[in-house]
Protein backbone atom coordinates (compact mmCIF):
# COMPACT_ATOMS: atom_id res chain seq x y z
CA UNK A 1 0.00 0.00 0.00
CA UNK A 2 1.23 3.06 -0.91
CA UNK A 3 1.80 6.37 1.11
CA UNK A 4 -0.65 9.08 0.09
CA UNK A 5 0.76 11.87 -1.24
CA UNK A 6 0.79 14.86 1.53
CA UNK A 7 -0.76 18.29 1.30
CA UNK A 8 2.59 19.77 2.57
CA UNK A 9 4.91 18.07 -0.39
CA UNK A 10 8.22 20.37 -0.66
CA UNK A 11 7.11 20.22 -4.50
CA UNK A 12 6.18 22.84 -6.27
CA UNK A 13 5.58 23.22 -10.16
CA UNK A 14 3.80 24.82 -12.49
CA UNK A 15 3.04 22.99 -16.55
CA UNK A 16 5.26 25.23 -18.56
CA UNK A 17 8.11 24.34 -15.29
CA UNK A 18 7.71 20.73 -17.14
CA UNK A 19 8.05 21.76 -20.37
CA UNK A 20 9.52 18.64 -23.12
CA UNK A 21 13.19 18.45 -23.24
CA UNK A 22 13.69 17.72 -27.07
CA UNK A 23 14.81 14.66 -27.38
CA UNK A 24 17.68 15.31 -29.99
CA UNK A 25 19.02 17.04 -27.84
CA UNK A 26 19.18 14.10 -25.18
CA UNK A 27 20.85 11.73 -27.56
CA UNK A 28 23.05 14.27 -29.08
CA UNK A 29 24.58 15.33 -25.59
CA UNK A 30 24.48 11.46 -25.00
CA UNK A 31 26.72 10.54 -28.35
CA UNK A 32 28.97 13.68 -28.07
CA UNK A 33 29.62 12.64 -24.29
CA UNK A 34 30.26 8.61 -24.74
CA UNK A 35 32.50 9.06 -28.20
CA UNK A 36 34.60 12.41 -27.00
CA UNK A 37 37.99 10.51 -25.55
CA UNK A 38 36.92 7.08 -26.85
CA UNK A 39 38.99 7.48 -29.80
CA UNK A 40 42.22 8.65 -30.99
CA UNK A 41 44.33 7.75 -27.94
CA UNK A 42 46.42 5.23 -26.05
CA UNK A 43 45.08 3.10 -22.49
CA UNK A 44 46.74 5.17 -19.73
CA UNK A 45 47.55 3.46 -16.36
CA UNK A 46 46.44 2.31 -14.19
CA UNK A 47 43.38 0.90 -14.89
CA UNK A 48 42.91 1.68 -18.41
CA UNK A 49 45.27 -0.19 -19.35
CA UNK A 50 45.15 -3.06 -16.77
CA UNK A 51 41.86 -3.72 -18.06
CA UNK A 52 42.94 -3.83 -22.11
CA UNK A 53 46.26 -5.92 -20.39
CA UNK A 54 43.58 -8.41 -18.97
CA UNK A 55 41.51 -8.82 -22.10
CA UNK A 56 44.39 -9.33 -24.52
CA UNK A 57 46.32 -12.13 -22.02
CA UNK A 58 43.20 -14.13 -22.24
CA UNK A 59 43.37 -14.11 -25.70
CA UNK A 60 46.82 -15.41 -26.32
CA UNK A 61 46.06 -17.92 -23.56
CA UNK A 62 45.48 -20.76 -25.64
CA UNK A 63 44.50 -22.97 -22.45
CA UNK A 64 41.23 -20.64 -21.24
CA UNK A 65 42.42 -19.99 -17.27
CA UNK A 66 43.46 -16.16 -18.41
CA UNK A 67 39.24 -16.05 -19.55
CA UNK A 68 38.47 -17.77 -16.58
CA UNK A 69 41.35 -16.17 -13.92
CA UNK A 70 42.71 -12.48 -14.98
CA UNK A 71 45.72 -11.96 -15.41
CA UNK A 72 48.22 -9.46 -16.69
CA UNK A 73 50.65 -11.30 -18.76
CA UNK A 74 52.28 -13.28 -16.01
CA UNK A 75 50.67 -11.69 -13.33
CA UNK A 76 47.60 -13.13 -11.41
CA UNK A 77 45.01 -10.05 -11.34
CA UNK A 78 42.98 -11.47 -8.73
CA UNK A 79 41.54 -8.11 -7.88
CA UNK A 80 38.40 -7.49 -9.90
CA UNK A 81 36.41 -10.36 -11.39
CA UNK A 82 36.37 -12.02 -15.05
CA UNK A 83 32.87 -10.78 -16.55
CA UNK A 84 35.08 -7.36 -17.84
CA UNK A 85 37.53 -9.45 -19.39
CA UNK A 86 34.81 -11.39 -20.72
CA UNK A 87 33.15 -8.97 -22.69
CA UNK A 88 36.23 -6.98 -23.75
CA UNK A 89 37.25 -10.25 -25.60
CA UNK A 90 34.00 -11.01 -27.21
CA UNK A 91 33.86 -7.16 -28.06
CA UNK A 92 37.74 -7.66 -29.53
CA UNK A 93 37.15 -10.88 -31.49
CA UNK A 94 34.23 -9.27 -33.49
CA UNK A 95 35.36 -5.57 -33.98
CA UNK A 96 39.16 -6.05 -33.95
CA UNK A 97 39.52 -7.58 -37.57
CA UNK A 98 36.83 -5.08 -38.98
CA UNK A 99 38.72 -2.09 -37.44
CA UNK A 100 42.12 -3.93 -38.70
CA UNK A 101 40.49 -2.53 -42.49
CA UNK A 102 41.10 0.65 -41.66
CA UNK A 103 44.09 0.96 -38.69
CA UNK A 104 46.99 -0.90 -37.21
CA UNK A 105 46.44 -3.74 -35.97
CA UNK A 106 46.99 -2.66 -32.09
CA UNK A 107 44.90 0.22 -33.01
CA UNK A 108 41.97 -1.62 -34.29
CA UNK A 109 42.44 -3.98 -30.68
CA UNK A 110 42.27 -0.43 -28.35
CA UNK A 111 39.36 0.82 -30.32
CA UNK A 112 37.52 -3.17 -30.15
CA UNK A 113 38.01 -2.78 -26.40
CA UNK A 114 36.46 0.04 -26.12
CA UNK A 115 32.99 -1.10 -27.67
CA UNK A 116 31.69 -2.18 -24.12
CA UNK A 117 31.88 1.35 -23.12
CA UNK A 118 28.93 2.09 -25.41
CA UNK A 119 26.96 -0.90 -23.69
CA UNK A 120 27.38 0.53 -20.36
CA UNK A 121 26.71 3.78 -21.14
CA UNK A 122 23.67 2.82 -22.77
CA UNK A 123 22.59 0.62 -19.97
CA UNK A 124 23.68 3.67 -17.68
CA UNK A 125 21.18 6.29 -19.66
CA UNK A 126 18.34 3.59 -20.03
CA UNK A 127 18.37 2.72 -16.33
CA UNK A 128 18.89 6.23 -14.58
CA UNK A 129 16.05 7.93 -16.70
CA UNK A 130 13.23 5.17 -16.29
CA UNK A 131 14.26 4.74 -12.87
CA UNK A 132 13.90 8.48 -12.48
CA UNK A 133 10.71 8.35 -14.36
CA UNK A 134 8.81 5.42 -12.52
CA UNK A 135 9.67 7.20 -9.09
CA UNK A 136 8.46 10.97 -10.31
CA UNK A 137 5.33 9.39 -10.99
CA UNK A 138 4.15 7.74 -7.48
CA UNK A 139 1.68 10.06 -5.74
CA UNK A 140 3.69 10.79 -3.38
CA UNK A 141 6.59 12.39 -5.60
CA UNK A 142 3.89 14.76 -7.65
CA UNK A 143 3.97 18.79 -6.67
CA UNK A 144 1.84 20.17 -4.08
CA UNK A 145 -1.93 20.60 -6.40
CA UNK A 146 -1.78 24.71 -7.54
CA UNK A 147 -5.45 26.07 -5.96
CA UNK A 148 -6.83 26.99 -9.32
CA UNK A 149 -4.92 24.23 -11.46
CA UNK A 150 -1.64 24.13 -13.97
CA UNK A 151 0.31 21.93 -11.87
CA UNK A 152 2.23 19.19 -14.47
CA UNK A 153 0.59 16.13 -15.57
CA UNK A 154 2.51 13.00 -13.25
CA UNK A 155 3.89 11.75 -16.89
CA UNK A 156 4.96 15.05 -17.65
CA UNK A 157 6.40 15.59 -13.98
CA UNK A 158 8.45 12.24 -14.47
CA UNK A 159 10.04 13.24 -17.46
CA UNK A 160 10.83 16.25 -16.83
CA UNK A 161 12.95 14.98 -13.68
CA UNK A 162 14.10 11.71 -15.70
CA UNK A 163 15.62 14.50 -18.48
CA UNK A 164 17.11 16.01 -15.21
CA UNK A 165 18.73 12.86 -13.40
CA UNK A 166 20.13 12.07 -17.32
CA UNK A 167 21.53 15.34 -17.26
CA UNK A 168 22.92 15.29 -13.78
CA UNK A 169 24.61 12.12 -14.30
CA UNK A 170 26.24 13.41 -17.45
CA UNK A 171 27.77 16.66 -15.59
CA UNK A 172 29.08 14.34 -13.17
CA UNK A 173 32.65 15.17 -13.01
CA UNK A 174 34.67 12.22 -11.38
CA UNK A 175 33.09 9.63 -13.62
CA UNK A 176 33.53 11.37 -17.06
CA UNK A 177 37.40 9.91 -17.69
CA UNK A 178 35.95 6.78 -15.41
CA UNK A 179 33.11 5.84 -18.21
CA UNK A 180 35.99 6.01 -21.32
CA UNK A 181 38.17 3.30 -19.48
CA UNK A 182 38.48 -0.08 -20.48
CA UNK A 183 38.11 -1.11 -16.69
CA UNK A 184 35.76 -2.21 -14.61
CA UNK A 185 34.48 0.97 -13.53
CA UNK A 186 31.96 1.77 -16.35
CA UNK A 187 30.84 -1.80 -15.88
CA UNK A 188 30.14 -1.28 -11.95
CA UNK A 189 28.58 1.87 -12.23
CA UNK A 190 25.84 0.41 -15.10
CA UNK A 191 25.06 -2.47 -12.95
CA UNK A 192 24.40 -0.48 -10.04
CA UNK A 193 21.89 1.86 -12.20
CA UNK A 194 20.65 -1.71 -13.47
CA UNK A 195 20.10 -2.75 -9.74
CA UNK A 196 18.60 0.73 -9.21
CA UNK A 197 15.95 0.28 -11.85
CA UNK A 198 14.70 -2.67 -10.68
CA UNK A 199 14.42 -1.27 -6.86
CA UNK A 200 11.81 1.18 -8.52
CA UNK A 201 9.78 -1.43 -10.45
CA UNK A 202 9.77 -3.86 -8.15
CA UNK A 203 6.41 -3.49 -6.12
CA UNK A 204 4.71 -3.07 -9.62
CA UNK A 205 6.24 -5.74 -11.52
CA UNK A 206 8.11 -8.56 -8.83
CA UNK A 207 9.38 -11.30 -10.78
CA UNK A 208 11.14 -9.80 -13.16
CA UNK A 209 12.74 -7.01 -11.13
CA UNK A 210 13.83 -9.36 -8.57
CA UNK A 211 15.10 -11.10 -11.98
CA UNK A 212 16.99 -8.25 -13.23
CA UNK A 213 18.24 -7.12 -9.43
CA UNK A 214 19.59 -10.77 -8.84
CA UNK A 215 21.52 -10.58 -12.38
CA UNK A 216 22.63 -6.78 -11.39
CA UNK A 217 24.05 -7.91 -8.01
CA UNK A 218 25.49 -11.43 -9.57
CA UNK A 219 27.26 -9.54 -12.30
CA UNK A 220 28.23 -6.58 -10.26
CA UNK A 221 30.27 -9.31 -8.08
CA UNK A 222 31.77 -10.74 -11.72
CA UNK A 223 33.10 -7.40 -12.07
CA UNK A 224 34.58 -6.34 -8.70
CA UNK A 225 34.41 -8.36 -5.94
CA UNK A 226 32.33 -7.38 -3.08
CA UNK A 227 33.76 -3.95 -2.94
CA UNK A 228 31.76 -3.35 -6.08
CA UNK A 229 28.53 -5.70 -5.20
CA UNK A 230 28.16 -4.75 -1.29
CA UNK A 231 26.65 -1.19 -1.61
CA UNK A 232 24.75 -2.64 -4.23
CA UNK A 233 23.45 -5.29 -1.44
CA UNK A 234 23.24 -2.89 1.57
CA UNK A 235 21.80 -0.68 -0.33
CA UNK A 236 18.69 -2.93 -1.35
CA UNK A 237 18.68 -4.97 2.01
CA UNK A 238 17.97 -1.04 3.36
CA UNK A 239 14.96 -0.46 0.84
CA UNK A 240 13.76 -4.06 1.99
CA UNK A 241 14.57 -2.74 5.67
CA UNK A 242 12.40 0.26 5.68
CA UNK A 243 8.75 0.22 6.91
CA UNK A 244 7.49 0.74 3.15
CA UNK A 245 5.73 -1.53 0.90
CA UNK A 246 8.61 -3.13 -0.31
CA UNK A 247 8.52 -5.20 3.18
CA UNK A 248 5.84 -7.05 1.27
CA UNK A 249 8.20 -8.29 -1.55
CA UNK A 250 10.51 -10.10 1.14
CA UNK A 251 10.41 -13.46 -1.19
CA UNK A 252 11.38 -11.19 -4.23
CA UNK A 253 14.28 -10.13 -3.01
CA UNK A 254 14.99 -13.69 -1.53
CA UNK A 255 14.32 -14.70 -5.56
CA UNK A 256 17.24 -11.97 -6.32
CA UNK A 257 19.68 -12.82 -3.52
CA UNK A 258 19.68 -16.85 -5.05
CA UNK A 259 19.78 -15.67 -8.38
CA UNK A 260 23.08 -13.78 -7.82
CA UNK A 261 24.30 -16.51 -6.29
CA UNK A 262 23.71 -18.66 -9.07
CA UNK A 263 25.54 -15.93 -11.18
CA UNK A 264 28.37 -15.83 -8.65
CA UNK A 265 28.75 -19.64 -8.62
CA UNK A 266 28.82 -20.01 -12.00
CA UNK A 267 32.16 -18.74 -12.22
CA UNK A 268 33.50 -18.85 -8.71
CA UNK A 269 33.51 -22.96 -8.66
CA UNK A 270 34.94 -23.66 -11.53
CA UNK A 271 37.62 -20.89 -10.71
CA UNK A 272 38.40 -22.96 -7.51
CA UNK A 273 39.17 -26.05 -8.95
CA UNK A 274 41.09 -24.38 -11.22
CA UNK A 275 43.59 -22.32 -9.24
CA UNK A 276 43.11 -22.04 -5.58
CA UNK A 277 46.08 -19.23 -4.96
CA UNK A 278 43.92 -16.97 -7.68
CA UNK A 279 41.40 -17.44 -5.89
CA UNK A 280 42.42 -17.38 -2.11
CA UNK A 281 44.39 -14.23 -3.58
CA UNK A 282 40.71 -12.62 -4.16
CA UNK A 283 39.18 -13.76 -1.10
CA UNK A 284 42.33 -11.82 0.95
CA UNK A 285 41.79 -8.75 -1.15
CA UNK A 286 38.26 -8.73 -0.89
CA UNK A 287 38.64 -9.15 2.42
CA UNK A 288 41.44 -6.44 3.28
CA UNK A 289 39.09 -4.16 1.44
CA UNK A 290 37.40 -3.27 4.08
CA UNK A 291 38.51 -2.45 7.79
CA UNK A 292 37.60 0.02 10.68
CA UNK A 293 36.88 3.51 9.93
CA UNK A 294 39.53 5.50 10.13
CA UNK A 295 39.13 9.56 10.50
CA UNK A 296 42.55 10.43 8.21
CA UNK A 297 41.22 8.69 6.00
CA UNK A 298 37.85 9.27 5.71
CA UNK A 299 38.74 12.60 5.63
CA UNK A 300 40.82 12.26 2.79
CA UNK A 301 37.95 10.47 1.10
CA UNK A 302 35.36 13.59 1.73
CA UNK A 303 37.25 15.92 0.36
CA UNK A 304 37.69 14.29 -2.89
CA UNK A 305 34.39 13.26 -3.34
CA UNK A 306 33.76 16.69 -2.88
CA UNK A 307 35.16 17.08 -6.62
CA UNK A 308 33.86 13.37 -7.78
CA UNK A 309 29.95 13.98 -7.12
CA UNK A 310 30.07 17.81 -8.29
CA UNK A 311 27.59 19.43 -8.68
CA UNK A 312 24.65 17.10 -7.42
CA UNK A 313 25.97 16.69 -4.11
CA UNK A 314 24.55 19.87 -2.55
CA UNK A 315 21.53 19.57 -4.47
CA UNK A 316 20.84 15.89 -3.10
CA UNK A 317 21.91 17.17 1.08
CA UNK A 318 18.92 19.48 -0.15
CA UNK A 319 16.89 17.18 -1.66
CA UNK A 320 17.40 14.88 1.72
CA UNK A 321 16.13 17.66 3.95
CA UNK A 322 13.32 19.25 2.15
CA UNK A 323 11.88 15.85 1.52
CA UNK A 324 12.92 14.71 4.91
CA UNK A 325 9.77 13.28 6.01
CA UNK A 326 9.68 11.57 2.82
CA UNK A 327 12.65 9.50 3.40
CA UNK A 328 10.91 6.15 3.51
CA UNK A 329 8.82 7.04 0.24
CA UNK A 330 9.90 4.48 -2.65
CA UNK A 331 11.23 7.83 -4.62
CA UNK A 332 13.02 9.05 -1.74
CA UNK A 333 13.77 5.52 -0.05
CA UNK A 334 15.47 4.26 -2.84
CA UNK A 335 18.35 6.13 -4.00
CA UNK A 336 19.00 7.28 -0.59
CA UNK A 337 19.31 3.62 0.55
CA UNK A 338 21.78 3.09 -2.33
CA UNK A 339 23.79 6.32 -1.31
CA UNK A 340 23.89 5.52 1.80
CA UNK A 341 25.28 2.21 1.32
CA UNK A 342 27.63 3.65 -0.95
CA UNK A 343 29.14 6.47 2.03
CA UNK A 344 29.38 3.56 4.19
CA UNK A 345 31.53 1.06 2.20
CA UNK A 346 33.49 4.41 2.02
CA UNK A 347 33.94 4.20 5.25
CA UNK A 348 35.13 0.72 5.57
CA UNK A 349 37.71 1.07 2.86
CA UNK A 350 41.14 1.41 3.92
CA UNK A 351 41.68 3.73 0.91
CA UNK A 352 38.82 5.06 -1.03
CA UNK A 353 39.75 6.10 -3.88
CA UNK A 354 37.84 7.10 -7.87
CA UNK A 355 36.45 3.21 -7.96
CA UNK A 356 34.83 3.81 -4.79
CA UNK A 357 33.29 6.99 -5.51
CA UNK A 358 31.81 5.57 -8.60
CA UNK A 359 28.71 4.17 -7.02
CA UNK A 360 28.14 7.90 -5.53
CA UNK A 361 27.27 8.94 -8.84
CA UNK A 362 24.07 7.57 -9.59
CA UNK A 363 22.04 7.51 -6.13
CA UNK A 364 23.22 11.65 -6.14
CA UNK A 365 21.92 12.77 -9.28
CA UNK A 366 18.50 10.92 -8.81
CA UNK A 367 18.35 12.76 -5.35
CA UNK A 368 19.84 16.12 -7.01
CA UNK A 369 17.08 16.08 -9.92
CA UNK A 370 14.24 15.12 -6.78
CA UNK A 371 15.54 18.31 -5.49
CA UNK A 372 14.88 20.75 -8.46
CA UNK A 373 11.02 20.85 -7.59
CA UNK A 374 11.82 22.20 -4.15
CA UNK A 375 13.97 25.08 -4.87
CA UNK A 376 13.06 28.50 -5.10
CA UNK A 377 13.67 30.73 -8.24
CA UNK A 378 15.95 32.66 -6.75
CA UNK A 379 18.32 29.58 -5.68
CA UNK A 380 17.59 28.07 -9.26
CA UNK A 381 18.72 31.15 -10.49
CA UNK A 382 22.00 31.42 -8.55
CA UNK A 383 22.76 27.85 -9.57
CA UNK A 384 22.21 28.45 -13.40
CA UNK A 385 24.47 31.23 -12.90
CA UNK A 386 27.14 29.66 -10.72
CA UNK A 387 27.24 26.71 -13.86
CA UNK A 388 27.84 29.97 -16.56
CA UNK A 389 30.60 31.21 -14.50
CA UNK A 390 32.25 27.85 -13.72
CA UNK A 391 32.12 25.89 -17.15
CA UNK A 392 33.13 29.51 -18.62
CA UNK A 393 36.22 30.32 -16.91
CA UNK A 394 37.29 26.68 -17.32
CA UNK A 395 36.93 26.46 -20.75
CA UNK A 396 38.62 29.82 -21.55
CA UNK A 397 41.58 27.99 -19.26
CA UNK A 398 41.57 25.20 -21.83
CA UNK A 399 42.31 27.78 -24.77
CA UNK A 400 44.78 29.40 -23.52
CA UNK A 401 46.83 26.64 -22.25
CA UNK A 402 46.40 25.66 -25.80
CA UNK A 403 47.65 29.31 -27.24
CA UNK A 404 50.62 29.18 -24.40
CA UNK A 405 51.62 25.91 -25.89
CA UNK A 406 51.28 27.05 -29.30
CA UNK A 407 52.38 30.39 -29.33
CA UNK A 408 54.58 30.47 -26.11
CA UNK A 409 52.07 33.24 -24.39
CA UNK A 410 51.73 33.84 -21.46
CA UNK A 411 55.34 32.66 -20.78
CA UNK A 412 54.65 31.39 -17.12
CA UNK A 413 52.11 29.09 -18.32
CA UNK A 414 54.15 27.87 -21.82
CA UNK A 415 57.19 26.84 -19.48
CA UNK A 416 55.31 24.62 -17.30
CA UNK A 417 53.67 22.76 -20.21
CA UNK A 418 56.52 22.42 -21.60
CA UNK A 419 58.23 20.52 -19.04
CA UNK A 420 55.88 18.59 -18.40
CA UNK A 421 55.56 17.11 -22.72
CA UNK A 422 59.23 17.82 -23.18
CA UNK A 423 60.19 16.04 -26.91
CA UNK A 424 56.63 16.57 -28.03
CA UNK A 425 56.44 18.37 -31.00
CA UNK A 426 53.60 20.83 -31.08
CA UNK A 427 51.83 21.37 -34.00
CA UNK A 428 47.80 22.17 -35.18
CA UNK A 429 45.15 19.58 -36.12
CA UNK A 430 42.65 21.86 -38.06
CA UNK A 431 39.82 19.28 -37.97
CA UNK A 432 40.14 18.96 -34.31
CA UNK A 433 41.02 22.92 -33.73
CA UNK A 434 37.15 23.36 -35.79
CA UNK A 435 35.34 20.94 -33.81
CA UNK A 436 36.68 22.82 -30.40
CA UNK A 437 35.94 26.19 -32.19
CA UNK A 438 32.45 24.20 -32.58
CA UNK A 439 31.72 22.96 -29.54
CA UNK A 440 32.76 26.98 -27.70
CA UNK A 441 30.12 28.68 -29.88
CA UNK A 442 27.65 25.64 -29.20
CA UNK A 443 28.53 26.92 -25.34
CA UNK A 444 27.77 30.46 -26.26
CA UNK A 445 25.25 29.94 -27.64
CA UNK A 446 23.43 27.70 -24.96
CA UNK A 447 24.36 30.97 -22.45
CA UNK A 448 22.92 33.58 -24.83
CA UNK A 449 19.60 31.27 -25.11
CA UNK A 450 19.77 31.09 -21.35
CA UNK A 451 19.94 34.48 -19.98
CA UNK A 452 18.07 36.29 -23.13
CA UNK A 453 15.19 33.83 -23.21
CA UNK A 454 14.54 32.77 -19.63
CA UNK A 455 12.97 29.28 -20.57
CA UNK A 456 9.93 27.99 -18.25
CA UNK A 457 11.69 24.62 -17.99
CA UNK A 458 13.38 23.62 -14.43
CA UNK A 459 15.47 21.46 -16.57
CA UNK A 460 17.64 24.38 -17.65
CA UNK A 461 19.79 24.64 -15.39
CA UNK A 462 20.55 21.03 -15.67
CA UNK A 463 21.38 21.81 -19.14
CA UNK A 464 23.74 24.38 -18.10
CA UNK A 465 25.66 21.98 -15.94
CA UNK A 466 25.72 19.01 -18.47
CA UNK A 467 26.64 21.61 -21.62
CA UNK A 468 29.36 23.02 -19.61
CA UNK A 469 31.04 20.14 -18.57
CA UNK A 470 30.53 18.51 -21.84
CA UNK A 471 31.96 21.72 -23.38
CA UNK A 472 35.02 21.51 -21.22
CA UNK A 473 35.81 18.11 -21.65
CA UNK A 474 34.90 18.40 -25.70
CA UNK A 475 38.06 20.92 -25.71
CA UNK A 476 40.36 18.61 -23.56
CA UNK A 477 40.04 15.97 -26.34
CA UNK A 478 40.50 17.62 -29.55
CA UNK A 479 42.92 20.40 -28.27
CA UNK A 480 44.83 18.67 -25.89
CA UNK A 481 44.71 15.25 -26.32
CA UNK A 482 47.54 14.82 -28.33
CA UNK A 483 49.72 16.35 -25.96
CA UNK A 484 48.16 13.88 -23.14
CA UNK A 485 48.51 11.10 -24.88
CA UNK A 486 52.22 11.80 -25.82
CA UNK A 487 52.72 12.69 -21.75
CA UNK A 488 50.52 9.42 -20.50
CA UNK A 489 51.53 6.93 -23.11
CA UNK A 490 53.79 4.19 -22.71
CA UNK A 491 53.50 3.49 -26.59
CA UNK A 492 57.12 5.29 -27.20
CA UNK A 493 59.35 4.00 -24.30
CA UNK A 494 57.45 0.16 -24.71
CA UNK A 495 58.71 0.48 -28.42
CA UNK A 496 61.92 1.29 -27.33
CA UNK A 497 62.30 -1.61 -24.80
CA UNK A 498 60.94 -4.05 -27.85
CA UNK A 499 63.72 -2.74 -29.67
CA UNK A 500 66.64 -3.08 -27.19
CA UNK A 501 65.48 -6.36 -26.45
CA UNK A 502 65.63 -7.77 -30.09
CA UNK A 503 69.08 -6.29 -30.46
CA UNK A 504 70.26 -7.81 -26.60
CA UNK A 505 68.23 -10.54 -25.93
CA UNK A 506 69.26 -13.95 -26.53
CA UNK A 507 67.53 -17.48 -27.73
CA UNK A 508 65.34 -18.18 -25.05
CA UNK A 509 66.51 -15.57 -22.66
CA UNK A 510 63.12 -14.46 -20.41
CA UNK A 511 62.84 -11.06 -19.04
CA UNK A 512 61.86 -10.39 -14.99
CA UNK A 513 61.25 -7.04 -13.65
CA UNK A 514 62.20 -5.15 -10.86
CA UNK A 515 60.26 -2.36 -8.80
CA UNK A 516 58.03 -2.59 -12.12
CA UNK A 517 54.29 -1.33 -11.10
CA UNK A 518 51.07 -3.03 -12.62
CA UNK A 519 50.10 -0.22 -14.86
CA UNK A 520 53.86 -0.66 -16.35
CA UNK A 521 53.90 -4.23 -16.71
CA UNK A 522 50.35 -3.54 -18.12
CA UNK A 523 51.73 -1.09 -20.21
CA UNK A 524 54.38 -3.47 -22.17
CA UNK A 525 52.29 -6.09 -22.22
CA UNK A 526 49.39 -4.29 -24.37
CA UNK A 527 51.87 -2.10 -26.92
CA UNK A 528 54.68 -4.77 -27.39
CA UNK A 529 53.64 -8.59 -25.38
CA UNK A 530 56.40 -8.07 -23.44
CA UNK A 531 55.69 -10.61 -20.68
CA UNK A 532 57.38 -9.74 -17.61
CA UNK A 533 57.63 -12.89 -15.58
CA UNK A 534 58.43 -14.48 -11.93
CA UNK A 535 61.58 -16.17 -12.52
CA UNK A 536 64.87 -14.96 -10.55
CA UNK A 537 66.76 -17.44 -13.05
CA UNK A 538 65.75 -14.56 -15.84
CA UNK A 539 69.52 -13.32 -16.55
CA UNK A 540 67.60 -9.73 -18.12
CA UNK A 541 65.68 -7.35 -15.81
CA UNK A 542 63.91 -4.27 -16.37
CA UNK A 543 64.23 -2.32 -13.45
CA UNK A 544 61.59 0.93 -12.59
CA UNK A 545 63.69 3.89 -11.19
CA UNK A 546 63.40 7.34 -9.78
CA UNK A 547 65.46 9.49 -12.07
CA UNK A 548 66.47 11.46 -9.00
CA UNK A 549 67.80 8.10 -7.27
CA UNK A 550 69.61 7.05 -10.61
CA UNK A 551 71.45 10.92 -11.19
CA UNK A 552 72.48 10.99 -7.44
CA UNK A 553 73.37 7.58 -7.92
CA UNK A 554 71.42 5.97 -5.01
CA UNK A 555 70.48 3.14 -7.59
CA UNK A 556 73.90 1.81 -8.76
CA UNK A 557 74.34 -1.39 -11.09
CA UNK A 558 74.49 -5.12 -9.43
CA UNK A 559 77.71 -6.02 -8.77
CA UNK A 560 78.43 -7.90 -12.48
CA UNK A 561 76.22 -6.27 -13.99
CA UNK A 562 75.75 -4.53 -17.68
CA UNK A 563 73.85 -1.84 -18.27
CA UNK A 564 71.80 -2.62 -22.13
CA UNK A 565 69.14 0.02 -22.16
CA UNK A 566 67.48 2.77 -20.56
CA UNK A 567 64.28 5.16 -21.24
CA UNK A 568 61.56 6.94 -20.05
CA UNK A 569 58.46 8.46 -21.25
CA UNK A 570 58.67 11.75 -22.78
CA UNK A 571 58.26 14.64 -20.40
CA UNK A 572 58.14 12.34 -17.41
CA UNK A 573 60.74 13.64 -14.67
CA UNK A 574 60.68 11.03 -12.34
CA UNK A 575 59.91 7.52 -13.65
CA UNK A 576 62.67 5.49 -16.08
CA UNK A 577 63.57 2.30 -16.88
CA UNK A 578 66.69 0.02 -16.92
CA UNK A 579 67.16 -2.85 -18.98
CA UNK A 580 70.07 -4.96 -16.92
CA UNK A 581 71.84 -8.21 -17.71
CA UNK A 582 73.13 -10.21 -14.69
CA UNK A 583 75.05 -13.46 -13.93
CA UNK A 584 72.43 -16.64 -14.00
CA UNK A 585 73.64 -17.10 -10.50
CA UNK A 586 73.31 -13.17 -8.80
CA UNK A 587 70.10 -12.92 -6.23
CA UNK A 588 67.23 -10.21 -7.70
CA UNK A 589 68.70 -6.66 -7.22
Amino acid sequence: MRISPSPSTPARLTHPGAAKLPRTLLLVVGLIYIFSGLLFRDPWKTDDVVGLATMLTALNNSGGIALLLPQVGSLAYAENGPLVTWIGVLCISLFSPVFALFTSDINATILASRVPNLMWFGMLTYCIWYGTFKLARLPEAQPLPLPFGGEPSATDYGRMLADAALLFIIATVGIIWRMHESSEVPAIIAFQSLAFYALTRLPAKPASSSVILGLAIGCALLTRGWVGALPIILGSLGVLGAKSNYRDEIKWFAMAAIIAAAVFLFWWLPAKRFSLFWTQTWVIWNLSSYTWPNIATTAKALRDVLWFVWPTWPLALIALWNWRQWLRSPHMLVPTALLAAAILSLALHPSPFEPEFALLAVPSAVLAAFALPTLRRGVINTLDWFAVMCFSLTAATVWLGWIAQQTGWPPKISHSIARQTSGYEVFISIPALSIAALGTLSWILLVIWRTRRHPPGLWRGTVLSAGGLLTTWLLLVTLWLPALDYARSYRGVSNELQNALAEHRQARECVRGSGVGIGQRASFYVFNNIDLIFDYRCSLILQQLNVKQVNEGLAPLPDQAVELWSGRRGGDRHEMFRLIRIAPNQSNP
